[in-house]
């Protein structure tokens, strides 16, 4: 159930992929890169989504958007399911939610300058006099740290950082509801991170802006997000409160997660959780667990019967059969 303060949420969403058959009368068989995810996201709020490559967090994000049709499930946003809107609903509904890409190398055309960059969109949707544009472009400069002089330069002429000031003055050029930032600083040099992150801070608090943030770095996570999914093959592992997750994190998966993040206090004392193996490949998964040919807690019942996510506390859910098997007393 959502409520007026919901702002998207998703209802045993399904995003398979079909493999071709070895045979032409062999079984058809699927990549199952998001496979019955339930999230809701409310209006402000910054929710986090985490896990190792090819756990499913952009293809996520991508059907969030329209981007990927799901094979199964709801995207429901501000009420609406919006793969039963008609086109021209959808192109509606699809301005109020906007991407920052993760490489602002590859996500900016190189033959066309800042001005042409950061009013496309305006230009596409219309209702925009040549003034009102160039004044409005103007502002969003101005906003994302850069001024009338970078106007008529080309991304070749920018640093990474600036760069992805460009990216995000596109993605709010039609002053959206909904942004989804999928690792925006993970290409970047470590010296700009935290100039582009306090930039997305302050733009979700004049805008009043809900973000989905994408990381694979649990620390930066910990201190933007209110809320948090961590993703395994395709399946949430664990979700809710990003504080309570991290203070009594109970599925294994996530606590080797947060065992692998760096800490500059040099007296704290952690044990390092190391996983064996790799990752599954994703058309073989196991059959219950996703988790449990790595997990170093498995029993029997992992290995045939599929976890579902229960509440254990307030705003706290974890996909385990044995949830918070192995922790120190």
């Amino acid at each position: 159930m959502s409520d007026n303060n919901t702002l998207l949420r998703t209802e045993n969403l399904c995003v398979w992929f079909p493999v071709r058959r070895a045979l032409p009368f062999g079984q058809k068989r699927y990549v199952k890169a998001v496979d019955n995810v339930s999230i809701t996201i409310k209006k402000g709020e910054t929710f986090g989504l985490v896990g190792e490559s090819g756990c499913g967090k952009s293809t996520l994000a991508n059907t969030l958007l329209g981007m990927q049709k799901p094979t199964d499930g709801k995207v429901i946003f501000k009420g609406q399911d919006l793969n039963a809107l008609s086109n021209k609903e959808f192109k509606e509904a699809r301005r109020d939610m906007q991407m920052i890409f993760q490489d602002p190398f590859s996500s900016l055309d190189p033959r066309w300058d800042v001005y042409r960059l950061i009013s496309e969109p305006m230009y596409i949707r219309g209702g925009y006099t040549k003034e009102q544009m160039e004044a409005e472009v103007l502002r969003l400069l101005h906003l994302v740290g850069l001024n009338e002089d970078d106007l008529h330069r080309y991304p070749s002429e920018f640093s990474g950082g600036q760069r992805q000031r460009i990216g995000i003055a596109r993605a709010i050029s039609l002053h959206p509801d909904f942004l989804v930032c999928d690792e925006p600083v993970s290409a970047l040099d470590v010296s700009v991170h935290a100039q582009i992150l306090n930039l997305l801070m302050e733009l979700q608090q004049e805008l009043n802006m809900t973000y989905l943030f994408i990381s694979h770095n649990l620390a930066v996570v910990k201190d933007l997000c209110k809320n948090l999914c961590v993703m395994y093959l395709g399946q949430v592992m664990e979700a809710g409160d990003t504080q309570t997750i991290f203070h009594n994190p109970l599925h294994p998966y996530t606590r080797s997660l947060l065992s692998a993040v760096l800490s500059v206090n040099l007296d704290e004392k952690r044990e390092r959780m190391v996983l064996n193996g790799d990752i599954p490949i994703p058309i073989d998964a196991p059959r219950g667990c996703r988790f449990c040919t790595r997990c170093p807690f498995a029993s029997a019942r992992c290995f045939q019967e599929t976890p579902q996510l229960t509440p254990q506390g307030e705003n706290h859910l974890v996909a385990c059969h044995f949830p918070g098997i192995g922790m120190e007393k």
